[in-house]
């Protein structure tokens, strides 16, 4: 499989571009009761992603591809099947290779939808 599926992709669903931190990514948010958010993004280029940091804490899943995920200046290579957890307040950033696919949950509201 090399995409989401589709009831995973409703434009109702879309992030916005702006709350993007890295260019050329496609994503799509649910929210959870709790006021936590799940996120899919697909990414279609290789880039950057900008440092920041979120108030609350933050678990990805890469699903296909290579994310270099950036923390303390420190090169953390995440392949396919590989999971991290980044606690709230950490600053990281990263390099996504085109085709990549990740899962991030937040415990708290991240990304905007288009028109929200």
């Amino acid at each position: 499989m090399n995409d989401f599926p589709e009831f995973m992709k409703h434009p109702a669903n879309r992030i916005a571009t702006i709350n993007q931190a890295t260019p050329g990514v496609e994503g799509y948010v649910f929210d959870g009761v709790d006021g936590s958010r799940m996120a899919f993004w697909t990414c279609s280029e290789t880039a950057p992603s900008a440092a920041h940091a979120h108030d609350y804490d933050e678990y990805m899943i890469v699903v296909q591809g290579c994310y270099t995920l950036i923390v303390d200046e420190r090169r953390i290579s995440l392949n396919a099947g590989d999971e991290y957890f980044i606690a709230r307040g950490v600053v990281h950033s990263g390099e996504v290779f085109a085709g990549t696919r990740t899962i991030h949950a937040f415990g708290g509201r991240r990304a905007d939808r288009v028109g929200a």
